[in-house]
């Protein structure tokens, strides 16, 4: 699972990348929130595979709200119409399965 879960953290910054520059020409900020919190999640997962239990189980929930905040980012820039809701369908679907998969992991 934790393969898995690192392998979508990487698709999904390939997923937010041709919407960043679109997010950044209206809001800077909100693309480097967006930036960050991104990184943080696929940062907190790779870290957390190789941690002791506790530690790696901080990690995750770590990853898991940065995962949240990806995707309220991504919800301000629909709502700002910085970029349509159908741009960010896939990154949102990423998400949920990243979150899913924590979620299970932190429960372990």
């Amino acid at each position: 699972m934790t393969f898995r879960v690192q392998e979508l953290s990487f698709e999904l910054i390939d997923e937010l990348r041709p919407l960043i520059p679109r997010i950044r020409a209206r809001d800077r900020a909100l693309a480097d929130q967006l930036m960050r919190a991104a990184s943080s999640v696929a940062l907190n997962i790779s870290e957390g595979r190789t941690l002791d239990p506790g530690n790696q189980r901080t990690r995750y929930f770590t990853a898991s709200g940065s995962a949240d905040e990806s995707r309220a980012a991504l919800r301000v820039a629909v709502g700002w119409r910085h970029i349509q809701a159908v741009d960010a369908e896939q990154a949102n679907r990423l998400l949920d399965s990243i979150v899913a998969i924590l979620w299970k992991l932190t429960r372990r």
